[in-house]
């Protein structure tokens, strides 16, 4: 029973800050639609070229808030004209507690995206369908995948550089 009392005195200095995660907002941050093409877009047979670009950004606040940005930038061309492009900023706020390094690396660049990823993929859709396109339904993407390349990537470029750091400490 007094050991009982002992931990719930305990200050909060001396308590193990715990692993959490917890998503605060999700949001559209940003959302562009172009059809360069005009009316020669849909008088075409329709057999698209689509090239998907990816990309985050991570912006981090006090207290442990992140600002996570997944950045989709979808390019379709029929005979290298381009028919349309759409660039969407998903963003969310998220809280990230207890991890450090490759740990929060990897929350970051994984559970965030795959988060926000359906959010921007709906997005995508929603406007290409009021723009007059067929939806593209993009599949989804294995984000661990992408950060394990990633960190792959990183560690190559340090020993091709001469540098003994981590994989860690090229990613930041």
């Amino acid at each position: 029973m007094s050991e009982e009392n002992n931990q719930a005195a305990a200050t909060p200095e001396q308590q193990v800050p715990q692993a959490g995660f917890a998503i605060q907002k999700i949001y559209l941050k940003d959302i562009s639609f172009e059809t360069p093409s005009g009316l020669d877009a849909f008088t075409q047979a329709w057999k698209p070229n689509v090239q998907q670009d990816l990309n985050i950004q991570v912006t981090p606040l006090e207290g442990g808030l992140f600002e996570v940005l997944l950045l989709l930038t979808i390019t379709a061309r029929i005979d290298n004209k381009v028919v349309f492009l759409v660039e969407v900023k998903q963003g969310g706020l998220f809280v990230i507690n207890g991890l450090d390094g490759i740990q929060l690396s990897h929350a970051i660049n994984t559970l965030c995206p795959q988060i926000l990823f359906p959010y921007a993929r709906e997005t995508i859709d929603s406007i290409l369908t009021r723009g007059g396109f067929p939806p593209l339904m993009l599949a989804p993407i294995n984000f661990d995948a992408v950060f394990a390349q990633a960190v792959m990537q990183a560690q190559q470029q340090a020993e091709a550089a001469g540098e003994t750091g981590t994989a860690e400490a090229a990613l930041n």
